[in-house]
Order: C-alpha cells, then structure tokens, then sequence
C-alpha cells in the first residue's frame, strides 16, 4: 500500500512530554466497529471488558540505553550519542549513533560525561561495522553483567525523539517510561499502553474478572523510525527477541475457548501474540525474533481487543491499528482525538478498539 494513505497532520500541541497523574486517569478513546467512537478515560477499562477476558501485557523493562561519549584516538575528539537498539551477544550491541559519519570502523568511543568514567572503569567501544541508516555495531571492553552495570551507571533513559527534541531526559523519566509490570531488562523504548496501569486499575480488573498475563518482548528502538519507502511492501522491520511461557499459552487458549477475549495491551504485545499464532488462532509457546510487519489486509488470529496509545503518521503502528479496525475508521478516529484535544504519543492518552472483522 502507499504509505502517504496513512499521512496526517498533528499539531505539536497534541503531543504529550509528559503523563497524566495517576497514570489510569488519561483519556482512552474507545473504538467499536459500526458504532460512533465514545470518549471515556482509561480507569473505565473494567466497565468495558467482560468477566473472563483476558489482558496480555509486555513485562520488558527499559534499559538506560542512551549514551554520551567522544571518539578517542585521534587527533579530534568529537561528541558521540548512542541510542542502543539491539543486543548481539554478551559485549556487543548495535546502536543508532550520531552523527554516524563521525565514526570509521576499528574507532574507538569513550563513554562518560566531561571525563567521568563508571566504577569500573572507562567504558569504551570499538566500531566493528556500519550500516546506511546511522547504525553500528558496538563491541564493548565489558562483557555481561558488567558491561549492563556500566551501561545502566552511565546510560540514561532513551526517551522517544518527539519527547527528546523537545526536553532534556531527567530523573522523572526514569520512574515515568517504566510500566509497573517491568521486569525483564533488554527493551530501549517502553511498551507504552501498560504506562496507564496503577495498583487499584490491576484490582479492579481482578474484581471483574478479567485475567491478566504477562508476556515479554524487549522493544527496539526500530518502533520510532518513520516509514521512509513510498510502498509499505518496501519496508523492512526490525527484529525483537520475545517469549511467551506454554503456562501462558494455555491459559490464553483455555480462556477462549471459553469464549473469552484476549486484549492486547500494547502494538509490543499484539505482534508477538500474533507472531505466536497457529492458523486456528491457538498461541504457541514462543521464543525467538519476530519482525513481523501489520498492515491493512492482515488477518489476525489471537487478538480480539487491542488497548493503544496514538501513534505518529506514517509510521508502522498507526499501519497496524489501521489493519485491526480499518484505515477509514481510524482516520476518522484520530481526527476526532486531535480535535478533541487527546494527547498523542507515549506518555499521551489511550485507544481501545474492537477488532473490525469487517475492515475496509
């Protein structure tokens, strides 16, 4: 498909830069198929399911993936900014840099702020290879747990480029840009639906019966670059290691068997239920990558409710919330957000929308 179709005009207003207080009362726009689109905030969740559906969330935990350094060993030193992306093995990640052609391979970055270096020493990475979007591949002095303790004394919270160009990260942003079900460290960006989440909205889905399970798929920081080919056929994903338990597969398969819904919470968390699906609509135990890739005339499987921020144009999410409830509705959908004053973005508001079998 043409990716201008999916072009829309965002005032900077709508953009959020930061959440709501307390998380569960931001606005949630909720989107059924066939019917006009309500305005309800995101503590109503309950009063929207029914007893015995079932919220898949993404337990990732965001790492401080972004650093600052200066390439050494020669005769200029210029400052260097790594956002880390992906983790290759134990010492090395790939990484978006800047500015890239700063960096030749076999150069050698320090990181560290004005000199400071972690407690265990200067944390230095050669380039071992680079790519044509500004990426590199980082192969650290540290290994394993070491290297992720410098990584987490000198990194600081990779906060989404349409946040960050607008305000410095600080210490709020690190309690902030995490979900209260954060658990296993590797993403670089945060899933953020499960932003909205507080103690008393996890209880009072408990109370109404709706089951809630934990997935995990570390998120990469592939999530904010723009669709840049002029056809969605020529664009290439980026892949993200997830897992979903066989405990947790059969509950989701016994639940709906039963005739309750899996709702997804999150794009993090519908791809890699989707990438976990039989053809019969069953979840798989899954441990892998997936790059899966969601547009308009996809056929899901797993996912019958999906709960999701608002997304930037053009972009692969607001291509995938299309592919579940239909480009018209959608456009529709977010010129009613933007002229209602929604919040867009990762600490913006919500959308929660009923798969459209019917999608056009």
């Amino acid at each position: 498909m043409r990716t201008d179709l999916f072009d829309f005009d965002l005032p900077a207003n709508n953009i959020a830069l930061r959440p709501v207080s307390p998380r569960d009362s931001a606005r949630m726009l909720v989107v059924r198929p066939g019917a006009p689109v309500e305005d309800r905030v995101v503590r109503d969740l309950p009063d929207l399911l029914a007893p015995g559906d079932q919220l898949v969330v993404n337990d990732t935990r965001v790492i401080a993936a972004q650093l600052s350094g200066r390439r050494i060993g020669r005769e200029t030193e210029p400052k260097i900014d790594a956002t880390l992306i992906k983790r290759l093995d134990g010492s090395r990640w790939q990484a978006l840099v800047r500015p890239a052609k700063k960096l030749s391979e076999g150069d050698v970055v320090r990181f560290g702020h004005d000199g400071r270096v972690c407690l265990l020493g200067h944390l230095d990475a050669t380039v071992e290879a680079k790519g044509e979007a500004g990426e590199v591949t980082l192969a650290f002095t540290f290994h394993g747990p070491t290297l992720d303790q410098a990584i987490a004394e000198l990194g600081a919270t990779p906060l989404p480029p349409y946040i960050a160009s607008k305000r410095a990260p600080d210490a709020q942003d690190a309690d902030d840009y995490q979900t209260m079900f954060a658990a296993h460290e590797g993403a670089v960006a945060a899933p953020t639906a499960g932003l909205h989440f507080t103690p008393a909205l996890k209880a009072a889905l408990a109370a109404r019966s709706v089951g809630l399970h934990r997935i995990t798929l570390h998120v990469g920081a592939g999530t904010f670059l723009p669709v840049k080919a002029d056809d969605t056929a020529e664009h290439k994903m980026h892949a993200e290691w997830g897992t979903i338990s066989r405990q947790t597969a059969d509950a989701l398969n016994a639940a709906r068997a039963k005739g309750g819904r899996v709702v997804a919470v999150g794009t993090t968390s519908l791809r890699l239920l989707e990438s976990a699906a039989r053809e019969d609509g069953t979840i798989a135990p899954f441990a892998d990558e997936t790059s899966i890739f969601i547009t308009p005339g996809y056929r899901f499987r797993a996912v019958d409710v999906l709960m999701t921020n608002f997304h930037l144009p053009r972009s692969t999410l607001f291509m995938l919330v299309s592919a579940f409830s239909g480009l018209e509705t959608m456009q529709a959908a977010y010129r009613h957000a933007i002229a209602g004053g929604y919040r867009f973005y990762s600490y913006g508001d919500a959308s929660l929308l009923f798969r459209n079998d019917a999608r056009q």
